[in-house]
């Protein structure tokens, strides 16, 4: 969903979410093709059931096992917040993919951990290609990659 920093209360509180165009499908398709799907936020305002509130307006529930946030971890998105989802997951960082918009916080921060980061940019032609790290500018894009993994 788009986030609105000027927005200070939790989104499920907000009068209007806007969902990305796109990710419902692309959420289901992940989900009926077995992967697991992880929900890292930078909110800091919402607790768990509160982001799953959210989700659930844009009707996005049922697609998470697992949400981590501020008030579940105590910790800000940064190297730690990565390190502590690897280990809750008791996964190691090769088996694990971020999507987000952030390219710091999304993509170099789990590259610095040796995970794979997808930069969604939806904004600019700005992008970034390398061995851990490619670009989609659409939730079209971003199903193409993972259906060209199966």
């Amino acid at each position: 969903m788009y986030d609105d920093p000027s927005n200070t209360m939790p989104m499920v509180e907000w009068g209007t979410i806007k969902v990305v165009d796109g990710i419902s499908d692309l959420l289901a398709y992940l989900h009926s093709s077995g992967r697991r799907t992880i929900l890292a936020t930078s909110a800091a305002v919402s607790d768990e059931s509160q982001i799953r509130g959210a989700l659930a307006r844009g009707g996005l529930d049922g697609y998470f096992s697992k949400i981590y946030c501020f008030k579940n971890t105590g910790l800000s998105k940064g190297e730690t917040f990565y390190r502590h989802i690897l280990g809750d997951l008791h996964i190691s960082a090769s088996d694990a993919l971020m999507v987000g918009d952030s390219f710091e916080k999304d993509v170099q921060l789990p590259n610095l951990l040796g995970m794979f980061g997808i930069w969604f940019n939806p904004g600019t032609k700005e992008s970034c290609e390398d061995v851990l790290c490619i670009t989609v500018h659409s939730m079209h894009e971003l199903k193409t990659f993972f259906k060209s993994l199966d």
